[in-house]
């Protein structure tokens, strides 16, 4: 029994030490989690310094900066694209047929003066001037009307997404209603920005294209102000007032700009139109008198000098008169 008895004192001796000694898993695991709830202040500490700094006046100019670069560099890849252009334009014809139309027109108005019997100089540029020229010109100006009624009326998109979220609806809703709601160019716009995010894209994705068909500076801006919220967070309808007051702001300064500047504009405009309209009144009435303008290949040299001086001078005069802001 003595044995027996001692066996068993000795086996519950060896067990009391190795569990002093080694110890089990619960206490180590217990261990980890103290180590981790010592560990784990500091890493929320970091975290929240790390917040603290990305919601800084500095983090945040930084950010605007970095938006207002990557606009520029989509503007400018949008300028020098054809498509972009085409498309600003509001026209559904591809590069090729665009390149096709300018050729047509180039021979054909190539062939015209020589059917007359002009000098082969003048024909070549008027085909330049018809070829190259005109075609980029119509589009230039189609792309701007669309854009000058798309930033008119952008405000009042603006205002929109506004109230629609005081009132509780969706960014997305407010996009529907201006799509709806607002007229051409800016309601088809929205209408195709609601489509892109309904096959899957993102509101930035879709917001580039959108900045790819109308590379407008108030689209600019109400991209970066959604950007910056999407990753800082914050109150977006009153980010989006606060948009809204200053286009209509700069709305007005254009307005006053243009109207400060009319005088200077009608003057380039009469300047510009003026050795057209006497070389055309002195045609009529003395047609004999600017015949060897025509006529002779000297005339026609100096037909072609005077309008290419008359062309640089038009263009000085618009650089002169358009003002950025």
């Amino acid at each position: 029994m003595l044995p027996i008895l001692a066996a068993v004192l000795a086996l519950i001796t060896i067990g009391g030490l190795g569990w002093a000694f080694v110890g089990g898993g619960d206490s180590s695991e217990a261990a980890v989690k103290r180590a981790q709830s010592f560990s784990s202040p500091k890493q929320n500490n970091a975290a929240a310094r790390k917040a603290a700094a990305a919601n800084t006046p500095e983090a945040r100019r930084k950010q605007i900066m970095q938006q207002l670069q990557e606009s520029e560099r989509a503007e400018r890849k949008a300028r020098i694209s054809l498509s972009a252009k085409l498309k600003q334009a509001g026209l559904a014809t591809t590069v090729s047929t665009f390149w096709i139309i300018s050729a047509v027109l180039g021979v054909v108005a190539f062939l015209f003066p020589l059917l007359f019997g002009l000098n082969p100089l003048v024909g070549l540029g008027a085909g330049v001037v018809f070829g190259l020229g005109l075609p980029r010109w119509v589009v230039g100006f189609l792309g701007n009307g669309r854009r000058k009624k798309f930033s008119s009326h952008f405000a009042d998109a603006v205002d929109v997404i506004v109230r629609g979220i005081k009132s509780g609806l969706p960014v997305q809703e407010c996009f529907k209603i201006i799509a709806r709601e607002s007229p051409q160019p800016l309601g088809a716009e929205f209408q195709k920005l609601v489509e892109g995010i309904g096959v899957g894209l993102t509101l930035a994705q879709s917001l580039d294209k959108m900045y790819e068909r109308m590379p407008t500076p108030e689209l600019k801006f109400f991209s970066i102000v959604i950007a910056i919220q999407q990753k800082t967070g914050g109150n977006l309808a009153e980010a989006l007032n606060n948009l809204s007051v200053v286009l209509r702001a700069r709305k007005m300064m254009g307005e006053k700009i243009k109207a400060l500047s009319s005088e200077a504009t009608a003057s380039a405009g009469i300047i510009g139109s003026l050795p057209p309209a006497v070389m055309i009144l002195v045609s009529v009435t003395t047609p004999a008198y600017m015949a060897r303008l025509f006529t002779d290949p000297r005339g026609q040299f100096m037909l072609l000098i005077a309008v290419a001086m008359m062309a640089f001078g038009v263009f000085v005069m618009k650089k002169m008169i358009a003002f950025k802001f």
